[in-house]
């Protein structure tokens, strides 16, 4: 029986299955592993990590392993394609294929049918490939230029528009949570730590957003839609880009951000359907993971340099 193993690397966290040619044998996950964020010795703790614990989980051994293809944010950058490559096979047996997390989330989506998918976790970032097998993306640049609607960019502009609100003199409850998750007590102290060097972790001020919003914060509930907006403009780049003509493929969704919030996905599909009405989005989230198992299972390695993130 033939094993394979299929990982999404995220920057939060890392999912990893195990699975022979039909069935998915056992899961296990892990932190980050974004190595450009994280560092090489984070990524590599949470990679095996995940390894480890879904081949324990469907009784089998990492050795045994015939092909591992993963998905993280920076495989085109060649020393972190190593980097992962070299994680894996530490304890890992057979071919390792690493590809940018867009592919695997396009995968996942529409198993190599046409398409765009827009992903939103931790960062941010829309990838397609028309009937030509030509692809394009949107966004991706990192959380300093780029990431648009991401949950470090929804964290960063709740901080933007709490202090807004303060300036207005109009009421928010994002002033307390973000003074809890920052752990301080003032204003002039939240100011002090959002402007740090290094920043902090915007990103775990997104589940606070949602709960605001879903308790009536108005100044919560704008941020979460122009999060869904600027998502849909990212998709509506990469369709100008592939498909200029009147048609329109399917476009999906996957990521931390529209898993948990119905706002985010309610604005995306509002601001898409807006500039193409005959779209079809489908905004049940796919999971990033099963792409990449069924590229481990396929065993080509189906990106291009444009393709790669």
């Amino acid at each position: 029986m033939a094993l394979y193993l299929g990982i999404d690397g995220g920057g939060t966290k890392t999912i990893c299955t195990v699975g022979d040619e039909n069935a998915v044998l056992g899961t296990g996950t892990s932190g980050g592993s974004n190595v450009i964020r994280l560092g090489e010795p984070e990524a590599r703790k949470s990679v095996q990590t995940a390894i480890l614990s879904a081949c324990e989980a469907a009784s089998v051994q990492p050795a045994d392993v015939e092909r591992t293809c993963i998905g993280v944010a920076g495989a085109s950058v060649p020393q972190v394609r190593e980097a992962i490559r070299r994680f894996i096979s530490e304890i890992a047996g057979g071919e390792v294929i690493v590809v940018g997390d867009n592919e695997v989330a396009l995968e996942a989506a529409f198993s190599g049918a046409p398409g765009v998918i827009v992903a939103s976790g931790t960062g941010s970032i829309a990838y397609g490939r028309n009937e030509h097998g030509q692809t394009a993306r949107a966004g991706g640049h990192g959380f300093a230029i780029s990431d648009e609607g991401s949950g470090h960019w929804i964290g960063r502009a709740a901080v933007v528009a709490a202090m807004r609100a303060f300036d207005r003199q109009q009421d928010t409850q994002l002033h307390c949570y973000i003074q809890d998750a920052f752990q301080v007590e003032t204003r002039e102290q939240v100011v002090k730590v959002a402007n740090a060097t290094p920043p902090p972790n915007f990103a775990r001020l997104f589940p606070l957003v949602v709960q605001a919003a879903e308790s009536g914060d108005t100044v919560a509930s704008e941020v979460l839609a122009r999060a869904g907006e600027e998502l849909a403009e990212l998709a509506i780049i990469v369709l100008q880009k592939l498909w200029p003509d009147s048609t329109v493929p399917r476009v999906g969704i996957v990521g931390g951000v529209f898993q948990n919030s119905a706002a985010v996905r309610r604005s995306f599909q509002r601001a898409l359907l807006s500039k193409y009405p005959q779209a079809n989005v489908n905004v049940s989230v796919a999971e990033p993971v099963a792409g990449a198992l069924s590229l481990a299972r396929k065993g080509t390695q189906q990106t291009t340099s444009a393709g790669q993130r």
